[in-house]
């Protein structure tokens, strides 16, 4: 059987961690990034292998997008040694950070973090992957609910998410001929460190789960199992779309 490779960015925490996770369950081999944390990535790294997958994470700095492409030369001389191919099958590109000011208070160099971080590394990530993604592969683009709906402070972080959902457009009707799906998995609130952890704050909490249809905030794990699927067979005619996790916030 040949085994399907699925890269992330963001692996070794959060979202990215619990993705990981379950992709290997499902019989996926594993290459993650990580921006300075090897302890949290060797800890994803133990618990992937023991579920019998090969994974091997490498460092990626997402505010520097010409470290995406060293990420994606270090990642394809891997597969060459490991598999004699340096070619994969899926590419999840969730790596990221928050900033939270008003439009009034965002400093330039936020402005320009949310937009290196969030849709200029994105960008140049996925072109310097697409040659080794196989025909039949899979992108998914992480977004934000705050895409649709909007809360004060979050405008440079969002509007970055906003053109990150265009651009999975695009890739769905460009790479079409090559049998590639694009898609856009975007979480509503999430109980992470992401952003300061401020979603774990027991009064936030209380907001966000009153505004929620399920009554609560979302976990990491309610959003892996959704990335595996549209990596799965049974996702092969999703192409295009965008699809929110939130528990029915705000609808």
């Amino acid at each position: 059987m040949n085994q399907k490779t699925a890269i992330i960015t963001g692996g070794s925490r959060g979202l990215g961690r619990d993705m990981a996770i379950n992709l290997a369950k499902n019989g996926i081999n594993i290459i993650f990034s990580y921006n300075s944390n090897l302890q949290k990535a060797n800890e994803v790294i133990e618990e992937i292998t023991s579920l019998g997958q090969k994974v091997v994470a490498f460092p990626f700095d997402a505010n520097n997008y010409k470290s995406g492409q060293e990420f994606i030369e270090n990642a394809t001389k891997y597969l060459q040694k490991e598999h004699g191919n340096s070619n994969f099958d899926f590419l999840i590109n969730n790596a990221g950070t928050g900033t939270f000011n008003l439009v009034t208070d965002t400093k330039e160099e936020q402005f320009n973090e949310m937009m290196n971080v969030h849709l200029k590394s994105v960008y140049f990530f996925t072109q310097a992957a697409i040659p080794y993604l196989n025909d039949g592969g899979r992108i998914i683009n992480i977004s934000s609910g705050l895409t649709r709906f909007s809360f004060p402070g979050m405008s440079a972080y969002a509007m970055m998410k906003g053109a990150i959902e265009v651009f999975t457009r695009y890739l769905a009707k460009e790479l079409g001929g090559r049998k590639i799906t694009a898609n856009v998995v975007a979480p509503g609130a999430i109980a992470t460190d992401f952003a300061g952890g401020s979603n774990k704050d027991e009064e936030k909490s209380a907001i966000i789960s009153s505004i929620t249809a399920l009554g609560r905030v979302g976990e990491a794990k309610d959003i892996g199992g959704a990335v595996a699927f549209l990596c799965s067979e049974k996702a092969g005619w999703i192409n295009g779309q965008r699809i929110e996790i939130s528990g029915g916030m705000l609808v």
